[in-house]
């Protein structure tokens, strides 16, 4: 592995704040996303800024900045990282946060910060069926896809579907010793029965029933996150899986969890990944990174930045993937 060179634009660490290794890999993540950074850097989110709520958005935009002029070896988030603890005073705190918790939270910060209303002429998906108005950001362009349940009634064999906006899939893990991404898609998407407590009020029969559930993608974002659900509950415990979970670095396939035409043969390649390593409490988080000039991938550790060759992006400890769609071939 060989140090990176300290003048590369877009190879910036970011200061430890104290215990804040969560929110560095996840903006090392975003400003791995070329869209998005392109966005930031042009200067375009400043048309779409809310002034009442633009705080975290402006801190962003300069830390990008900061991040792809090449001019520092290493930056201060700690602006950001004030701007967003005012909203969420959770991450205000210098204590260990879950890093897909604190991605949710920017994201959404991000797209309140820069939305935008408009009109539609006609119905075209599930937000607009609800009215004809639609708040867009470069946020919901980038990142929200669309799932479909088909919820069918086991008694009277009815089917209704309900649409539901995603910006991360958080994805079980079928297997304890190992298992492939291939899989904790498989294990998401396949079909679920709902009985007992889960019963379904069915409108055709009057009452509860049990119901058969399956989801399908919709609408497949240019950006997909997925959420390795890492950590999980045992009785009053939590603890940690850590299966080792083979992930693609290209040609990701999702039209089989697809309804056509959207991502119809679309493939995603991995431009970010999100490691934990470590338990619950003292865990530490990384961020392996491809440089969207260069095409080499990067370890980010805060401050440190090193070079690693493509077979080390394959680990035991990744927590949250982002793949971008090849060629942005999805259908929107």
């Amino acid at each position: 592995m060989e140090e990176r060179n300290s003048q590369q634009p877009g190879l910036t660490g970011l200061r430890n704040l104290g215990n804040t290794c969560y929110m560095n890999t996840i903006l090392q993540c975003l400003c791995s996303v070329p869209p998005l950074v392109e966005y930031f850097l042009s200067g375009k989110y400043r048309a779409a800024l809310h002034k009442e709520n633009g705080e975290s958005a402006t801190a962003f935009g300069c830390l990008m900045s900061d991040m792809w002029l090449g001019e520092f070896d290493c930056v201060s988030p700690e602006v950001f990282h004030s701007a967003l603890g005012k909203r969420y005073p959770t991450f205000s705190k210098r204590t260990q946060q879950d890093a897909q918790e604190f991605l949710i939270c920017v994201l959404n910060e991000l797209h309140e910060a820069l939305k935008k209303s408009s009109k539609r002429r006609c119905v075209t998906d599930a937000k607009a069926s609800r009215g004809s108005v639609s708040e867009t950001s470069i946020i919901t362009q980038l990142f929200e896809g669309q799932l479909s349940y088909d919820i069918t009634c086991l008694e009277c064999k009815t089917t209704t579907d309900r649409p539901e906006s995603f910006t991360v899939l958080s994805l079980p893990i079928p297997s304890k010793s190992g298992c492939s991404l291939q899989d904790c898609l498989k294990c998401f998407f396949q079909q679920d029965t709902l009985t007992w407590n889960n019963q379904i009020h069915c409108s055709w029969c009057g009452t509860k029933q049990d119901a058969a559930v399956k989801a399908t993608i919709t609408k497949a974002p240019q950006i997909i996150i997925f959420h390795l659900k890492r950590f999980e509950w045992q009785g009053k415990h939590k603890r940690k899986l850590s299966t080792d979970i083979r992930y693609p670095l290209n040609n990701l396939d999702l039209s089989p969890y697809s309804s056509p035409p959207s991502c119809k043969d679309a493939e995603y390649s991995l431009c970010a990944v999100v490691n934990h390593s470590g338990f619950l409490d003292d865990g530490h988080y990384t961020a392996f990174c491809k440089h969207s000039v260069t095409k080499n991938w990067y370890s980010f550790d805060d401050a440190q930045i090193t070079k690693i060759p493509n077979s080390s992006v394959q680990t035991d400890t990744a927590y949250l993937l982002f793949y971008t769609c090849q060629g942005l071939l999805c259908t929107h």
